[in-house]
């Protein structure tokens, strides 16, 4: 299907190159997504990839497809798929196949289906792929059968991937073929050489430069196993495929358990909200890239497998009180990488916080300008925020200061490159016709419009962005104080005070009944409700006065869908439920808003926020909430739908589930103190008990269980270390 014909549903980009193309669906393929480190993998459910099975499967190593098919067949045809599964800790992907009836041919007696198992198991680890194919006979005499792989590598960047054309590309090699192994390689026109290597064990009865063929005999009840291993940019391990499938996988279960043993962790009374819990916490653990600065949620697979800066600190946000490790990370990485000159192909200038970072051919030779890009308005007073609500979490002093000379950078920009007509409010453009013409969270070119439909002007200043300011002057002020930086306290509170009349006045409509989702480049209000409102309440920035009419028009019929709160109302001209941007309900939000709904007071609207979602995950694929899915009302006995090129698993996403539990019980920290605060404490109506363990303050840990009690709940400590104690606000 030509570009201009194909369904295209707009992600992080705004021009024609950088869409994602959606000539198949995801749900259509089922896919089985993989990620460690720097290299992921999209499967079919089968285990297979080839461009008729969907144009975004493969194997990909530093946003470049190093593996474009991958496909098997059993006596020439594909076998019966029985189930596949991805494991619970996302070590590894597995599916049970089995043979189709074959009738008798070529000498080959007639096979009845249902004889022959297949289960093929493939992992991750250290830029390769690690694949096991074992079969197994259950019939009462030998079956003689042909086992072939199918592979070819287009080595192609993932923007073209995703849907962009190029006009040239550079030079493929000749297979280099041995007796047990292929190597492949391309030469970009950025005058990089990169390769795969694929090894399999035992000798291929045939290898060539694209099908590596078995001839099996299997006796009655005999098991055999086949192993290919599949290298991305890399020389041989030395070890043969069967022997690296064993260590690499012992090797990667112990990094998976590392990191998720550094968390806090819950179970509760309902299994599927434990399954959905698990899941997340073992999508988190896949998607964290371990950085010189420490570890750091990459954004989703498949589209978003790199740094971006928004998601990585949104995801810090939303898991700080379980995991403070990651914030920490977050923030060291992002503050290495901060712009320290003006570049405008890269939308950058000094202080600014990175939006994305890519290594692909595309963003090498400048063809996307994404090879190290600032263009996120967000980033930056993100990045200050987290910083604050990092040190009120653990108290960690040290690298705060350590922070803080990016800090003062980051608080100029805000006040002088972000605020450039020196109104008060940080608005955001492009420098070049390359880069994304909006720079919000919602960066889709459509995405912010005024209440006619029309899309807004820039400069644009966003509701969001304004409120993440005020909570980053106010939280560094809160830093300054601590490293004896009174006068600059002082300064930035005020700073902070004056912005919030500002606020009020510019962004909040009495008529709309809550905050218009942005200023155009003429100052005119974009009339539209929208779930950016929300973000007024999670930051702090709203006025008491103004929180009720927000959670109003938040959760009217018109923007709660029931599984949760739509990005733009279905009053608005926009609105579209299937759109990526426009009417769609997106978890992370969602997360926000409740945080924020609590923030004022707003429980019960926080929890009927909880429930949606939580019923959603249900009829996801893995119990695995979405990127985002469709907008439609929620309706008896039908679950949710879905969107065709949602990443699966998403970091801020996969977090939102932990964000909820902190919402319902208001959980915050007293580091001066040694205290877990529970403020105002509820937990929604299919938990009736909730146990939370490992929650950890300064040298203490502590392990409680929590029960529903009405609109409130019940507290006990179940055990306790160090000196850590426990300050329950009852309504």
């Amino acid at each position: 299907m030509p570009f201009s014909d194909a369904l295209t549903y707009v992600a992080d980009a705004t021009a024609l190159d950088y869409v994602i193309s959606a000539e198949t669906s995801h749900i259509e393929i089922t896919p089985r997504t993989l990620k460690n480190e720097d290299t992921f993998a999209v499967f079919d459910a089968h285990g297979d990839a080839a461009p008729e099975l969907g144009g975004n499967l493969g194997l990909f190593h530093h946003d470049t497809r190093h593996l474009s098919k991958l496909f098997l067949t059993f006596c020439g045809v594909r076998p019966l798929l029985l189930s596949s599964t991805v494991r619970e800790d996302n070590a590894t992907f597995t599916c049970d196949m089995t043979n189709p009836h074959l009738a008798a041919r070529d000498g080959v007696d007639d096979l009845q289906h249902s004889l022959i198992h297949l289960r093929r198991q493939r992992f991750l680890f250290a830029g390769a792929s690690h694949d096991c194919l074992t079969l197994h006979n259950f019939d009462v005499t030998s079956r003689r059968i042909e086992i072939a792989f199918d592979f070819s590598a287009d080595f192609a960047d993932l923007f073209e991937v995703r849907g962009a054309r190029r006009t040239r590309r550079g030079d493929f090699h000749s297979p280099h073929i041995s007796e047990t192994s292929v190597a492949l390689a391309y030469t970009g026109l950025d005058g990089r050489m990169r390769r795969t290597l694929l090894q399999f064990e035992p000798q291929p009865t045939e290898l060539s430069g694209e099908r590596a063929l078995y001839q099996i005999a299997l006796s009655p009840g005999e098991t055999l196993a086949l192993y290919i291993e599949i290298r991305c940019d890399a020389t041989p391990s030395g070890h043969s495929a069967k022997r690296a499938f064993r260590s690499a996988l012992n090797s990667a279960r112990a990094s998976l358990r590392k990191r998720s043993a550094r968390a806090a962790w819950a179970t509760s009374s309902n299994q599927y909200f434990n399954d959905g819990l698990r899941r997340a916490a073992s999508d988190l653990a896949i998607l964290i890239t371990d950085t010189p600065q420490g570890p750091y949620p990459y954004a989703g697979v498949p589209w978003f497998s790199t740094v971006f800066g928004r998601d990585a600190l949104i995801t810090a946000f939303q898991t700080l009180w379980m995991d403070s490790t990651i914030a920490r990370g977050v923030l060291l990485h992002l503050a290495a990488n901060q712009a320290q000159d003006f570049d405008a192909a890269a939308d950058a200038e000094p202080g600014k916080i990175l939006h994305e970072v890519r290594y692909g051919e595309m963003a090498e030779l400048g063809e996307v300008p994404f090879r190290r890009y600032y263009g996120s308005v967000d980033s930056t007073p993100l990045f200050v925020m987290l910083a604050a609500s990092y040190f009120e979490r653990t108290g960690d002093v040290e690298t705060v200061r350590e922070l803080w000379p990016s800090l003062k950078a980051a608080l100029h920009w805000i006040a002088v490159h972000g605020d450039r007509d020196g109104d008060g409010f940080v608005e955001y453009f492009r420098q070049t016709e390359e880069g994304l013409s909006n720079q919000g969270w919602k960066d889709s070119h459509d995405s912010i419009s005024h209440e006619d439909g029309s899309l807004a002007r820039g400069p644009i200043a966003l509701v969001e962005v304004q409120a993440y300011c005020y909570a980053a002057w106010l939280g560094a002020a809160r830093l300054a104080r601590a490293l004896g930086l009174d006068r600059d306290a002082a300064a930035h509170e005020a700073r902070a005070g004056v912005l919030r009349d500002r606020f009020d006045a510019a962004f909040f409509d009495a008529a709309l009944g809550t905050y218009v989702l942005a200023l155009d480049g003429e100052k005119k209000p974009c009339r539209v409700r929208s779930s950016n409102a929300g973000h007024a309440l999670f930051t702090g920035v709203a006025k008491p006065e103004r929180a009720g009419r927000v959670v109003e028009a938040l959760m009217s019929t018109a923007s709660f869908s029931g599984w949760g709160v739509r990005t733009l109302s279905a009053e608005a001209a926009r609105y579209n439920p299937m759109s990526y941007h426009n009417g769609s309900v997106w978890p992370h939000d969602n997360s926000l808003i409740a945080l924020g709904f609590a923030r004022y007071g707003y429980k019960a609207e926080a929890l009927r926020i909880f429930e949606g979602l939580f019923r959603a995950s249900i009829y996801f694929d893995l119990r695995r909430l979405p990127e985002l899915f469709c907008g439609f009302r929620r309706a008896r006995n039908l679950g949710p739908v879905s969107y065709p090129v949602a990443c699966a698993p998403q970091a801020w996403a996969s977090a939102a589930p932990f964000a909820l539990m902190q919402a319902a019980l208001g959980l915050g920290f007293d580091v001066g103190r040694g205290r877990v605060i529970f403020d105002r404490p509820s937990l929604p109506d299919f938990l009736d008990e909730l146990v939370i363990r490992r929650i950890s303050l300064r040298d203490g840990v502590l392990d409680l269980k929590i029960l529903r009690a009405g609109a409130s709940a019940a507290f006990s400590v179940l055990s306790r270390v160090g000196d850590v104690g426990l300050i329950v606000e009852k309504p």
